[in-house]
């Protein structure tokens, strides 16, 4: 069963749908002991970082996802969802994330546009189990195609395995034994993203 965390996010209605077309059994959690009991988790987000992470507090539902993460259950965090794992942000430089990935998320810079929106190629660094049987042969050809649409960006890590360019290169997909994260969404993006949130079903 796949837990999902609703906090209110604005494409929690997209990636359900997405769950339904792919026959996935899931539910939606909003408290602590639910968290503490899901086998899988996936955080979607649209928004603020600020905004999530006040809503992670005012659930009470921060420590059950880091314990959750910590504890090995595989964990899946769409957009804001995996920003949400590092420390901080200069979107809310107040706010604090799960502090699970080193570094920070920073804006684009870009004088004519700091918006990322729309559909942008992958750049494979790394095998991927979320892109397992997914062409990543085509991906360092520029031929995998994601839909983006975000303001801030993740830096690359050694957990980095897929990333974009915008200006600025960008963590696109991260992966760190139960920890999944892409910054695209997957729901938007067609085949290839329906194959990414079956793989995670499947892990």
């Amino acid at each position: 069963m796949i837990s999902v965390v609703d906090y209110g996010a604005g494409n929690l209605r997209s990636v359900a749908n997405v769950l339904d077309v792919l026959s996935v059994e899931f539910e939606l959690v909003v408290d602590a002991e639910a968290i503490l009991n899901a086998t899988k988790i996936v955080l979607p987000g649209v928004g603020h970082f600020g905004q999530l992470a006040n809503a992670l507090d005012e659930l009470n539902i921060r420590q059950a996802l880091i314990s959750q993460i910590k504890n090995g259950v595989p964990y899946l965090g769409i957009c804001l969802g995996m920003q949400i794992l590092f420390a901080e942000s200069e979107e809310a430089p107040n706010a604090k994330g799960l502090g699970i990935l080193p570094g920070s998320v920073s804006k684009f810079e870009m004088a004519d546009r700091n918006v990322h929106m729309g559909w942008n190629t992958l750049e494979a660094k790394a095998q991927s189990k979320l892109f397992a049987s997914s062409g990543d042969d085509r991906a360092s050809e520029g031929q995998l195609f994601a839909y983006y649409a975000h303001s801030y960006f993740c830096p690359v890590v050694d957990e980095t395995v897929f990333i974009t360019s915008y200006g600025d290169h960008f963590s696109a997909v991260i992966e760190k034994s139960n920890i999944f994260a892409v910054q695209f969404h997957p729901e938007k993006s067609g085949d290839l993203g329906r194959r990414v949130i079956r793989n995670f079903v499947s892990i």
